[in-house]
């Protein structure tokens, strides 16, 4: 049987499986199917004609209608194995959108918290979405695509399997992205490539002047000291630099694709906007 706590709302014509768990205060629009092996979090709400199966989606989530959650991965290497979606708490999920569960590769595909996902948006197989990040209408990332907190998707943008995107990173409409994008940075283009500092969100995000200063200095040295990137890497190192700049250096570090990098342009002054 499944476990429906008495004050969630769930319409006359929704389908739950016996295996589903359903939390206090969850609603549940017509016509929607909450499938195997699902959990829902207390406050959610759900719209009509919404498909659910093998996820955990954590509390005061909304999602409007239509949504496809914890579909199989478009993997050709799946065939049915157990593997998961999981969801944190107060995310905005639109129409259309669908999440896909983790391929055997790592048996799962996460989404954070306080998210925004609108219309006709994907998360594909394995990727992993951290906190207040937005997913802008039809923006696709790609399986095992990783992108870190509080970066923004435009619309239309397509990002490559096993990519990632940095912490406060913002990837202009239209942009395909084959490299991972460091944080902090505005890319944009085909392929995209950073072309300024993302200021608006880093003051968004609360960052101090001197903060964003230490920002502006490693990118400036990174790539527009005419310096190859190791020994750009290693004089920063050097550095007393505040966590929030090395981040940036620790990405770089880490990064199994490459990084995308900035055009050449005369002077740095596109570099400070």
């Amino acid at each position: 049987m499944s476990s429906i706590h008495p004050t969630a709302k769930i319409h006359s014509t929704a389908i739950i499986h016996e295996s589903a768990e359903i939390a206090r205060d969850v609603e549940i629009g017509p016509y929607t199917v909450i499938g195997e092996d699902v959990q829902i979090g207390e406050g959610t709400k759900i719209g009509p004609h919404c498909i659910f199966e093998f996820c955990t989606i954590g509390k005061n989530n909304l999602f409007t209608g239509a949504a496809y959650v914890g579909m199989p991965p478009q993997d050709w290497s799946y065939h049915g194995e157990h593997t998961r979606f999981v969801m944190g708490d107060n995310n905005v999920i639109r129409e259309s959108v669908t999440f896909h569960r983790g391929s055997t590769a790592t048996n799962l595909t996460s989404v954070g918290n306080g998210c925004m996902f609108m219309a006709n948006s994907h998360v594909a197989h394995d990727g992993r979405i951290g906190n207040n990040v937005i997913l802008v209408n039809c923006s696709s990332p790609a399986g095992h695509v990783h992108i870190d907190d509080r970066a923004t998707i435009s619309g239309l943008c397509g990002i490559h399997q096993f990519v990632r995107i940095g912490k406060l990173a913002m990837v202009s409409g239209g942009g395909m992205v084959s490299q991972d994008i460091i944080p902090y940075v505005t890319a944009k283009s085909n392929p995209a490539r950073p072309f300024r500092l993302n200021l608006v969100g880093m003051k968004r995000a609360g960052m101090t002047r001197e903060q964003i200063q230490a920002v502006k200095h490693v990118y400036k040295t990174l790539f527009f000291e005419h310096l190859l990137l190791d020994e750009a890497i290693a004089r920063l190192r050097a550095e007393n630099l505040p966590p929030e700049a090395t981040l940036m250096l620790d990405f770089i570090e880490a990064s199994k694709r490459g990084i995308a990098r900035p055009r050449a342009i005369r002077g740095t002054a596109d570099s400070e906007e």
